[in-house]
């Protein structure tokens, strides 16, 4: 996409494409916990050759399950949407 300008605007925050260290810090994590995670497919992630990628919308749908699961806690905020 263009802007008026005629540079190009980076990729909308939905579609954004994030690596290990931008989701830890996202989530306030170290790095190595979301490897870890990857690895053993706890959290969202596509293996691009030996590179871990995210998608920023994923990530937050996830965590979103995280959150409103029955071991969260939060089941009634969960009803009630």
């Amino acid at each position: 996409m263009t802007r008026g300008d005629g540079r190009t605007r980076g990729p909308s925050l939905d579609s954004e494409i994030l690596t290990i260290e931008e989701v830890a810090a996202y989530l306030r994590l170290t790095p190595q916990t979301i490897y870890k995670w990857a690895q053993e497919k706890r959290i969202p992630a596509a293996k691009l050759g030996k590179e871990w990628r995210f998608r920023k919308s994923i990530v937050d749908q996830w965590l979103d399950e995280q959150i409103l699961g029955g071991e969260s806690g939060f089941e009634r905020v969960k009803r009630e949407r």
